[in-house]
């Protein structure tokens, strides 16, 4: 079944703990924006955060870095409690370092690790990693601010990359996030896609919890 992955960038800051326990029983995944206002043009938040959130969630932590060298925090962010951590290739470019680096890092603290990419980076780049990443997220708007319009090109992107998978016989989570709605969830499933990151859609609904099973379709 696909995995709903609410992102708290959305939730209501003041009431995060509700927010939390309302999503322990309904969501599969919580999801972190972490942005450091260099590889993205914004700023979000980092490891206090987490560190409140991890006594209280019951479901895992996936934590999205948005920032320049990912591979000082990486091990700081798993000790916080994260399952899932996945990088930009962007980042591991403008650093001149090897994707698989940061991918073998990210397995050595015990998480899952993942290649993520903006829309206007190839699809193609993540075919070499394929066997390599646990998971891969394919970013449906840019990488950076919440609330935006999803571009539809996306979803041919995450049909390439399941083609590929599926050519090698290689099965891997493929993770979408940006603009997902109960509009377009069921076309990107479809494609492949097996983890919907979703902010406003689930946050500014009347029931979040119907949000997000509307979601999985």
């Amino acid at each position: 079944m696909v995995k709903v992955a609410p992102s708290i960038l959305a939730a209501d800051f003041l009431h995060l703990e509700d927010d939390i326990l309302m999503l322990n029983g309904s969501a599969d995944l919580l999801h972190f924006d972490v942005m450091d206002g260099s590889l993205v043009p914004n700023l979000s938040f980092g490891f206090p955060i987490l560190d409140a959130v991890a006594p209280i969630a019951t479901i895992p932590l996936d934590v999205h870095l948005m920032i320049i060298n990912p591979d000082k925090y990486i091990e700081r962010f798993a000790q916080a409690g994260a399952s899932y951590i996945s990088f930009h290739l962007e980042a591991a470019d403008e650093a001149g370092k090897d994707v698989k680096e940061y991918v073998d890092l990210a397995k050595s603290c015990g998480v899952e690790a993942g290649i993520a990419i903006d829309p206007d980076v190839p699809v193609e780049r993540l075919f070499p990693y394929i066997e390599d990443a646990d998971f891969f997220l394919v970013m449906s708007v840019f990488a950076g601010f919440g609330g935006q319009k999803f571009i539809e090109e996306s979803v041919d992107r995450i049909a390439a990359l399941r083609a590929e998978m599926d050519r090698r016989s290689i099965v891997k989570e493929i993770e979408v996030d940006g603009g997902v709605s109960g509009a377009n969830a069921g076309r990107l499933i479809k494609a492949g896609a097996t983890m919907l990151v979703a902010g406003s859609s689930v946050f500014k609904a009347e029931d979040p919890a119907r949000a997000i099973a509307e979601l999985r379709g």
